[in-house]
């Protein structure tokens, strides 16, 4: 059985889960989240915990499992306590600000890049070499993050463009480093 599938998913006193067919409500403090999980899957609320089982071993339904599983306690994890990313921005004369929600970055093109980011994620620029992403559905936070560090990636050579703070850049020798 999936070590992770078969963990009972405990729900904090300030959450409510609702089970409607193959959907999974989770309301909390900060938000909501809706998921629709496999039809192969049965989700259970007992008391205060949610059971996630399956109906035998096979390969796919194994999988389908631990994910399920591990989905719904992002979701309650979410509407908890917000995820959050942070990027860094390395190079001279590389910025970010923010403008409203949208941030405004110049990393070194010769035009500014405006992003907008989606409903449910917020940006904040507490430096001008630093983003930080937050929201509640942990998806949409990487996928943002993935979005806005795709824009000018880290290079090898001097570590320049966007990363995250906690990234570490291999470095390569430069053209001189062979004499």
């Amino acid at each position: 059985m999936s070590r992770i599938g078969k963990k009972p998913i405990i729900i904090p006193k300030e959450v409510t889960v609702k089970v409607l067919g193959n959907n999974v409500k989770v309301k909390g403090p900060k938000g909501e989240l809706e998921y629709s999980f496999s039809s192969n899957m049965k989700v259970e609320l007992n008391d205060n915990e949610v059971i996630v089982t399956r109906p035998d071993d096979l390969r796919v339904n194994k999988a389908l499992h631990g994910l399920t599983r591990s989905l719904i306690q992002n979701m309650i994890n979410g509407v908890t306590v917000a995820y959050s990313k942070t990027l860094d921005i390395v190079g001279v004369g590389y910025k970010a600000e923010l403008k409203g929600k949208n941030i405004l970055l110049n990393i070194g093109y010769s035009h500014p890049i405006y992003f907008m980011p989606p409903d449910g994620i917020n940006l904040v620029a507490p430096s001008p070499t630093q983003i930080v992403i937050s929201g509640i559905d942990k998806q949409l936070v990487g996928m943002i993050a993935a979005k806005i560090r795709s824009i000018r990636k880290p290079e090898p050579y001097k570590g320049k463009g966007i990363k995250y703070s906690n990234e570490i850049i291999q470095r390569k020798a430069g053209k001189t480093a062979g004499k």
